[in-house]
């Protein structure tokens, strides 16, 4: 696609490798931020439970994607691809190294300090030593009661080759001796635990010894193993799990029906190639290297772990106990003084924008935009862009009653949003099936832009209102997640978005939008060009400064653009979460800029551009990262914040306490490593906590 090839020729970066960070390991480093939320002893003992399950998520997601990704670029022989200059075995050799150390930090702490601390305030783990005569006699009926009938145990033999193992499943090798009924001589099995299996399983009060006692499931099928081959031997029970390669290949250009297509490879998600085995350090020698050799893996790709070879079931105990002093505090999230006082969305964007921050702030108001147009008669059309929604929506079943109603309903749904695919195919069929207009955007270009417009005849003429967000329209990250919604009715925006509707759903050259910035035509080059503008300002004497927050920064030629404005003089201050290839701090470089990195309670996933612009300041909310993906190869929107009180707002909330952050702030090194920001003898800060305290409800 000619368009994409050219912003692709101008990221060649023009600075020398060095001067760039490895993604995968930022990647990893990112997590031992996040693993440090669960050493830390002044977190709530579940909520330290929650944070180390969000490491094995995390780590799960890496392995499935990006070490499948330099996995495959070893298979094919392929040289450094990014502006580090790594060669892929160089890369694996070092997230290897790294990785290791982190599991086997994490199930330290687990064992060590997590699983005591919970047992003292009454949440056991019962092990099989510890079970009481009643507690064995209940696991027992368990067993044959649910886990039995749909147990199917896998004899290998030259008529059972080893199975094809599903991407994550937990899975038991079992060594055995003896003659089956056949008079077969199988020395090994393998047992897949079904899915629909907890594994976790609170223990009754009537045979607990506590309120809050649970077993395993490994447990309970490592006692009674056995029952599954009788008359046999079992000389060993160890569980397994293999993560696969899961990212998806569809070639857009070539199908006819990508809803259809999809439908098609989805099912390969569970068994693309093995990158990771991890099994119970109790495992002997002869039965890894059997695993390993069956799944075509290596020592690297072994992952030996002291306890649940998939810690992201834990994350289901913390829902399961009622004991809020062992969790953060709940809250009530707050309303804008000009929604709370309305009846009327329309009136009240009429007056004014409405600003949101969630999730200090409602999610409601959004949700209420959607489903008073659905209801209010003088709406004629709405349309919506949906990347992830959740299976359990308000806002999609509200655009399904719409439809009903007759309104014109265009929802315009990414089928390739990663791991949401089923849950948006499965959406796009009921709103079809109702009537609305669903589209699946650009081919090649994933329609990541958080946008939705509702069309309302007022007085004899059409007019528009759009919501603009820099997070998905999920009701359940909407409380987990920050982000920022901006309501408006402001007819240069709203004609903005109307635009890109129309570029999404129908056909046409791309004209030029009024305010907002759009990937993959504008955005990377008014991105430089603010930046560019700031370094101009500052070698004139101008007011000269930037302040980004982000996910992820990784485009060397944005890289490259606030290297030169800091040689410049201009003071760079970034927040970004996540992974980040800059180097802060080089003499020479980039002496004047910093970057921080806040984990807490809730994720960081606002974008916000600040730029001094010579004294006229100028914020702009965004849904991209500054990453090459995000700037050519999807659908991004980055829009001004142009009422002032509103852009203070998002300075004074976005910005500023998390620059000031003393508690939950990581400062990054020169050398790409992250130091934990000392609070000295200064205040005590915590922006999420402030912003809580400010925002919330009490």
């Amino acid at each position: 696609m000619g368009n994409k090839s050219r912003s692709e020729s101008r990221r060649v970066p023009a600075l020398p490798p060095e001067h760039f960070l490895n993604r995968e390991l930022q990647a990893l480093a990112f997590n031992q931020r996040v693993l440090a939320q669960a050493e830390e002893r002044a977190t709530p003992v579940l909520e330290r439970l929650r944070f180390l399950c969000i490491v094995s998520s995390n780590l799960d997601e890496f392995f499935e994607i990006r070490v499948a990704g330099v996995k495959e670029q070893l298979k094919l022989g392929a040289a450094a691809a990014d502006a580090d200059g790594l060669a892929p075995r160089e890369i694996f050799a070092r997230v290897t190294e790294v990785a290791h150390a982190l599991v086997d930090r994490q199930y330290a702490l687990l064992n060590d300090e997590v699983l005591p601390a919970l047992a003292k305030a009454g949440i056991r783990f019962l092990r099989r030593g510890e079970w009481t005569a009643a507690q064995q006699e209940w696991v027992r009926e368990y067993f044959f009661r649910e886990m039995m009938p749909v147990l199917t145990p896998i004899g290998l033999d030259p008529a059972h080759p080893f199975p094809r193992v599903f991407n994550k499943s937990l899975n038991f090798a079992v060594a055995l001796e003896g003659r089956d009924a056949f008079g077969r001589d199988s020395r090994a099995a393998i047992v897949q635990a079904p899915r629909v299996l907890p594994r976790v399983i609170r223990v009754p009060r009537a045979v607990a010894g506590g309120e809050h006692d649970f077993i395993f499931l490994t447990s309970i099928l490592h006692a009674h193993v056995g029952e599954l081959f009788a008359g046999m031997n079992v000389l060993g029970c160890h569980q397994f799990r293999v993560t696969r390669n899961s990212d998806l290949f569809v070639e857009e250009e070539e199908v006819k029906d990508l809803r259809k297509a999809l439908q098609g490879e989805l099912p390969q998600r569970h068994l693309g190639d093995a990158v990771r085995l991890e099994v119970d350090d109790t495992m002997g020698a002869e039965m890894v290297a059997f695993l390993l050799e069956q799944l075509g893996l290596a020592e690297p790709d072994l992952y030996r772990v002291n306890g649940p070879v998939n810690l992201v079931r834990l994350m289901s105990v913390p829902d399961q106990v009622d004991r809020p002093e062992l969790k953060f505090r709940p809250f009530s999230p707050g309303l804008p003084k000009a929604v709370a006082r309305s009846k009327d969305i329309f009136e009240t964007l009429r007056r004014g924008d409405v600003l949101l921050h969630r999730p200090f702030q409602s999610f409601a108001p959004v949700i209420d935009f959607v489903r008073e147009a659905s209801r209010d008669p003088q709406v004629v059309a709405i349309k919506q862009t949906v990347y992830r929604t959740g299976t359990d929506s308000v806002i999609m079943q509200t655009l399904i009653d719409a439809a009903r109603q007759g309104k014109e309903v265009t929802v315009v749904v990414e089928l390739m949003a990663r791991f949401d695919e089923e849950a948006n195919i499965n959406w796009a069929a009921r709103l079809e099936e109702v009537g609305a207009h669903v589209v699946y955007g650009v081919v090649g270009h994933k329609t990541h832009a958080k946008m939705a417009m509702v069309v309302r005849r007022e007085e004899g003429r059409l007019v528009r209102y759009v919501h603009l967000g820099t997070g998905n329209y999920h009701p359940r990250t909407a409380r987990l997640y920050t982000d920022f919604d901006l309501l408006t009715s402001r007819p240069d925006i709203c004609a903005d978005v109307n635009e890109v509707f129309q570029q999404l759903t129908g056909l046409g050259k791309a004209t030029k939008l009024r305010l907002v910035w759009q990937s993959p035509f504008t955005m990377h080059a008014r991105v430089i060009e603010a930046i560019d503008a700031e370094t101009r300002n500052a070698r004139a004497g101008k007011p000269a400064a930037i302040a980004a927050k982000m996910n992820a920064l990784l485009e060397p030629a944005v890289i490259e653009a606030l290297y030169r404005a800091s040689q410049a003089g201009v003071k760079v201050d970034l927040l970004v979460r996540g992974v980040c290839a800059l180097r802060p701090g080089v003499p020479g470089l980039s002496e004047r800029i910093r970057v921080r990195s806040v984990v807490g309670r809730f994720l960081e996933h606002t974008r916000i551009f600040r730029f001094a612009n010579a004294g006229e300041e100028r914020v702009w909310l965004s849904s991209a990262d500054w990453m090459d993906r995000n700037f050519f190869r999807r659908i991004e929107l980055a829009f001004p914040v142009t009422d002032p009180k509103l852009a203070q707002r998002v300075v004074r909330e976005g910005l500023r306490p998390y620059l000031e952050d003393n508690t939950q702030t990581w400062e990054m090194r020169p050398d790409g490593t992250y130091e934990r920001r000392k609070r000295g003898r200064g205040k005590r800060r915590c922006a999420q906590a402030e912003l809580m305290a400010k925002l919330a409800t009490p």
